[in-house]
């Protein structure tokens, strides 16, 4: 179709093969090739001049039209992978789109106002989902599996407690006392034998196991529920930092057994190839990652002025 206009619009084959930087016989074959596809012919040539046919006059202006419409079909996909716009679907474990994602969705915003998202936080997520554009993992193990990821930052999960609970039950100094408190922890069938707290941050240092009561004064596997609980004194319990950063920033809750955490998980941002990655995808990705940091340690625990101490010689 771009020959058989670009013919016309020369006035030749031998000129547009010129402007085409084709040979003459790539251009006749090519108007052979069409009008037999049609089953028409399109143009009449004379050793002078070409004249179009009738139906040649009529398809012409339709071939127009339709390479438009192929230049505008192409630059929106084109513009796809360079101007960050459209929807963008993320899956997100409720915690992060909670305390995390919805703080910094102005900030997105104001930098990318043609980029809407759709936040799906069924509960854990642990792979990546195909049917997302983005899927926020927060594992505790290495990274497997057929997709792209791009570490956040790693987030420990720590003790939490009212400043008026520990005003009224004092502070713990060793995971040992654990088993004097009002603790809020999972369903005691997930903790086995009892909690586990390691010293020091980041994954090694010293580790100890405290006992706890059969029943706990509030188990519970969700979350925001232990959050709540503890913002209001009822009990100590484990929390990842992105979860208590803000309260402990505002001394809402204060950090209980600061040489200790429970364990740690790695955040990533992950998706399911790299092959033409929207550019909506791209910046999504790389605002998270430079809001977070995407080092090997803890950002929430630092911006609360609460790391992980390292236990004493």
């Amino acid at each position: 179709m771009r020959v058989f206009c670009r013919v016309i619009d020369e006035g030749g084959f031998a000129k547009a093969a010129r402007a085409l930087d084709v040979a003459p016989a790539v251009i006749t074959r090519l108007l052979a090739e069409l009008e037999e596809h049609l089953g028409a012919r399109l143009i009449n040539r004379t050793t002078r001049r070409l004249a179009l046919t009738e139906i040649g006059e009529s398809y012409l202006e339709r071939v127009r039209q339709i390479l438009i419409e192929v230049d505008e079909a192409e630059a929106l996909a084109g513009s796809a992978l360079t101007d960050p716009r459209g929807h963008l679907r993320v899956l997100v474990p409720p915690a992060i789109a909670v305390h995390q994602l919805a703080k910094l969705m102005p900030r997105f915003h104001g930098l990318y106002p043609q980029i809407t998202i759709e936040l799906t936080a069924p509960g854990a997520v642990e792979t990546v989902d195909e049917n997302y554009d983005v899927s926020i993992l927060s594992v505790r193990h290495a990274l497997t599996g057929e997709f792209i990821a791009r570490r956040l930052a790693r987030a420990e999960v720590v003790l939490c407690a009212s400043p008026e609970y520990l005003d009224r039950r004092g502070r713990p100094v060793h995971p040992r006392e654990f088993e004097e408190h009002d603790v809020l922890i999972p369903p005691i069938s997930e903790l086995q034998r009892g909690v586990t707290f390691h010293s020091g941050g980041g994954h090694a240092g010293e580790t100890f196991t405290a006992p706890v009561r059969q029943h706990s004064l509030l188990s519970s596997t969700h979350i925001d529920t232990m959050y709540a609980a503890a913002l209001h004194g009822l009990g100590i319990a484990g929390l990842p930092s992105y979860v208590a950063e803000d309260a402990l920033m505002e001394n809402a809750l204060e950090r209980v057994l600061p040489h200790w955490h429970l364990f740690s998980a790695t955040l990533w941002a992950a998706m399911p190839t790299r092959k033409h990655v929207p550019a909506r995808t791209r910046v999504f990705i790389d605002f998270l990652v430079s809001v977070f940091g995407g080092e090997d340690r803890d950002p929430w625990l630092t911006a609360a002025g609460c790391e992980t101490l390292r236990m004493a010689a």
